[in-house]
C-alpha cells in the first residue's frame, strides 16, 4: 500500500485535490489505466487531473468514487475545482476554456461575430463593451487580455489543435469597427489560414436555409475523452456530451460545411474583403 504524502494545504485547489486523487489511487493499488477501466476517458486525462492541470468531469469523478470506495468525496468536491480555475472568464466558459487547450480539432460555426481564438483586441474590445456598456475600463481590459490569452492556442506548434471555422458572409460585409480595424481583424484570420493553422470557410447570405442558423456551435474532439458541443447566447452558454445530441451536432455541422464555399474561395473573399477595407471602402456582398 502506498505510504501517504502530507499535503500542503496552502496549494491551489486544483493541486489538492489532485495529490488527494493520486494518493487515494495508489493506496488502492491501481494503476491509472486500472482506475479508468470502464469510463471513456484516457490515462493522459487522469494524470493531468492529478497533477492540478485539468477538471474533473462529473461522470468521471462518480466513475472514480464507485472504483475507489470513498463515499462521493470526489463527486462533492469537483465543484470547488471548477470555481478555482475560473479567472477572469464567464462562469459557463469555464469548462469550454480547459477543454481547448486539450483538443485534438475544434471545429466553430459563428453566424454573428467571430470567434473568441480569432479575434484582435480593437474586436473583442468592442464585443465586450457592447455586452457591459456600464462597466469600468479596468474591468473591461480584464476580459479583453483573458480573449486574446486563449488565442495562444495557435502559437504552439506543438499543442495547436486542428482548427475548422465557419463563418457567415455578413462578418466581412456588415462591419462593427473602423476600416482599419476591420482590416486588422481579417487580416489576422488570412495569414492564421495562410500558415495552416486554422481553415476557414464563407457561408453566403444568400444560400438560403441552412443547418445550426440558431446559435453559434464549437465542437470538440479529444484523444483522451469523449467529444464535446458547446453553444453560446449572448450571456450564457451551455456544453453538450449527451452522445446522442453530440452526434446530431457534429452531422449539422457536417452538412454546414458542405453549404459553405470551399476553403481556397473563402479565403480568397478574405484577402480581398481586408484590402478594400484598408483601402477605405466597404466589401461588396456576395451575388
Amino acid at each position: 500500500m502506498a505510504r501517504r504524502k502530507d499535503i500542503d494545504g496552502s496549494m491551489s485547489v486544483p493541486t489538492f485535490y489532485g495529490k488527494e486523487l493520486r494518493w487515494k489511487r495508489e493506496a488502492a493499488g491501481l494503476s491509472l489505466e486500472g482506475l479508468l477501466q470502464g469510463s471513456f476517458y484516457g490515462k493522459t486525462y487522469l494524470s493531468d487531473i492529478e497533477r492540478g492541470e485539468r477538471r474533473m468531469p462529473l461522470d468521471l469523478a462518480r466513475h472514480v468514487d464507485r472504483a475507489l470506495g470513498t463515499d462521493g468525496f470526489f463527486e462533492r468536491h469537483c465543484e470547488d475545482v471548477r470555481r478555482a480555475r475560473r479567472g477572469p472568464h464567464a462562469a459557463y466558459f469555464e469548462k469550454v476554456l480547459e477543454a481547448e487547450k486539450h483538443a485534438e480539432s475544434i471545429e466553430e460555426w459563428c453566424p454573428i461575430a467571430f470567434p473568441g481564438l480569432l479575434q484582435t483586441a480593437s474586436y473583442a474590445r468592442t464585443l465586450v463593451r457592447a455586452a457591459h456598456p456600464a462597466a469600468a475600463d479596468e474591468w473591461v481590459e480584464e476580459k479583453v487580455a483573458a480573449r486574446l490569452a486563449c488565442a495562444r492556442l495557435f502559437e504552439d506548434d506543438h499543442s495547436t489543435p486542428e482548427y475548422w471555422v465557419i463563418l457567415h458572409e455578413s462578418l466581412l460585409t456588415e462591419p462593427i469597427l473602423s476600416p482599419l480595424e476591420m482590416a486588422e481583424q481579417l487580416d489576422r484570420i488570412m495569414v492564421l489560414a495562410e500558415q495552416r493553422r486554422i481553415v476557414p470557410q464563407i457561408v453566403p447570405r444568400t444560400c438560403g436555409a441552412y443547418p445550426l442558423m440558431a446559435a453559434s456551435t464549437k465542437v470538440m474532439t479529444f484523444p483522451d475523452a469523449p467529444p464535446l458541443i458547446y453553444i453560446e447566447a449572448s450571456y450564457s452558454g451551455d456544453t453538450i456530451d449527451d452522445p446522442a445530441l453530440v452526434k446530431q451536432y457534429r452531422k449539422a455541422y457536417d452538412r454546414l460545411r458542405a453549404v459553405a464555399l470551399s476553403p481556397e474561395t473563402s479565403l480568397t473573399i478574405v484577402k480581398a474583403a481586408a484590402g478594400d477595407y484598408r483601402n477605405g471602402s466597404r466589401p461588396d456582398r456576395l451575388e
